[in-house]
């Protein structure tokens, strides 16, 4: 029997996280640290010491309607608005206006003079076929639920549509294409050498780690989600790790304490690929240490602020401001096509080396060990993994590409010298398996090959 993909979304916070991360929201009021960051009061971290247990439900329940009848209409309106995240009416909207909702900080890159893209616009397929049905590509658009598309071929912008009310400006949420993200800043914190040995163990740069299931996991490990550490990803569990992970980010509580909580394996580290999506925030705890720096500052200053980009990002944060490098960059989709476009020239951007050409090799190859099949296998093949990128089944010649959930893909295709940014609302993403995915794949593969 063919082995299906369950699909690498479960790095993404569900409707029951974002509840969570609103309730810490309500408790802010006024606490600015400055610089563009968002923090909790001190009402708020109270509150996550008493909501941190995962047995407590209805006294936390009763607690939580008790402080939510104390609040002003303004911050119902917010509960409203953050409680309906998902709602099919609302979605494309919310998705463009994150900064709203939770906790961010600003990232002051934009110089004003952009990175150009030179508009030579060509017409896509109005057609596409997978798995033998042929797909108009309008209706599978719609039925995709994409707000934008950008298309680069030879570096040039050559098709370009925003759809459901969005437009070119709207900074949209990434969701798990930030993991690529941070990937790259990896790499050039070991051109830096702040970062020397891909084997070392992540508790030699964060102690606090030792007594965590990640004693004994690699720098190496995480890049390529192979940690071994258990994690429980089901949304309807309240007692699961990614519901307690989105109690801690709601409350002001602390990712990095988060991670540390984290005890039990399901395998030995390095050997297997399972897609955890708390490996890539103990990534960014190592880039973090090693660095001296923020991760959204260290991700500013040698990723973005070369790459000229046009409009200021931000990132969403925990309850301290540290960035969810996971699943919380917001960007416009031209910007997202520029950093696809800095891979698909090997890190090359404006005349600059930004990231290391070995690198780029290292992060797009599927190097990373063989994966759990009844998760990860599909009826076209398995799906690769590198370093925080994924390669499709039957990959062509320098294609690879980024993902987050809802339909947010950077598509890099380094041989037909072509990069796709979407960015979408899509509710059913799930079904099929991994169909979706791989439908997507397909679409982008008939647009390269249609481009002149």
């Amino acid at each position: 029997m063919a082995k299906r993909l369950r699909l690498p979304l479960r790095c993404d916070c569900g409707r029951a996280t974002f509840i969570w991360i609103w309730a810490a929201q309500i408790f802010t009021a006024g606490g600015s640290t400055g610089g563009g960051r968002t923090r909790p009061t001190k009402g708020a971290r109270a509150l996550n010491s008493l909501l941190t247990g995962t047995k407590r439900i209805y006294g936390e329940t009763l607690i939580l309607l008790k402080l939510l009848a104390t609040l002003n209409f303004a911050s119902l309106r917010r509960l409203l608005r953050v409680n309906s995240l998902f709602e099919k009416k609302l979605i494309v909207q919310n998705f463009s206006n994150m900064r709203d909702m939770f906790f961010h900080v600003d990232m002051t890159v934009a110089t004003g003079e952009p990175l150009p893209l030179v508009a030579a616009p060509q017409a896509i397929p109005d057609k596409f076929t997978f798995r033998q049905k042929v797909f108009d590509t309008a209706e599978w658009v719609d039925a995709r639920s994409l707000t934008a598309i950008v298309v680069l071929k030879d570096a040039k912008l050559v098709h370009e549509a925003y759809f459901r009310g969005t437009s070119p400006d709207d900074l949209r949420i990434s969701w798990s294409m930030a993991k690529s993200l941070l990937s790259a800043a990896i790499g050039v914190a070991v051109r830096e050498k702040k970062i020397t040995n891909l084997d070392a163990q992540i508790v030699d740069f964060v102690p606090s780690l030792k007594q965590s299931a990640y004693n004994g996991v690699t720098i190496k490990n995480v890049l390529q989600m192979a940690s071994g550490v258990y994690f429980n990803e089901d949304y309807l569990d309240y007692n699961s790790d990614i519901n307690r992970m989105g109690r801690v980010l709601a409350l002001g509580g602390s990712m990095d304490e988060f991670a540390a909580s984290l005890k039990n394996r399901d395998w030995e580290p390095g050997s297997r690929t399972h897609y955890v999506s708390i490996d890539t925030h103990v990534l960014g705890m190592v880039l973090r240490a090693t660095t001296g720096q923020s991760a959204d500052e260290y991700v500013a200053k040698k990723i973005l602020e070369p790459m000229k980009l046009e409009a200021n990002p931000y990132y969403l944060t925990d309850g301290f401001g540290v960035a969810f490098v996971l699943g919380g960059m917001n960007m416009c989709t031209r910007d997202y096509a520029r950093f696809g476009l800095m891979f698909a020239q090997n890190g090359m951007l404006n005349g600059q080396q930004i990231v290391p050409k070995s690198w780029i090799k290292a992060s797009s190859a599927a190097s990373a060990p063989p994966p759990i099949e009844e998760l990860d296998g599909t009826d076209d093949g398995t799906l690769g993994y590198g370093y925080q990128w994924w390669v499709a089944p039957n990959p062509r010649a320098g294609e690879f590409f980024a993902h987050g959930i809802y339909g947010q893909f950077i598509y890099v295709n380094q041989s037909q010298n072509v990069v796709i940014a979407t960015n979408a609302a899509d509710l059913d993403f799930t079904e099929g398996d991994g169909r979706v995915t791989l439908e997507h794949i397909a679409f982008f593969r008939e647009i390269a090959d249609r481009l002149k």
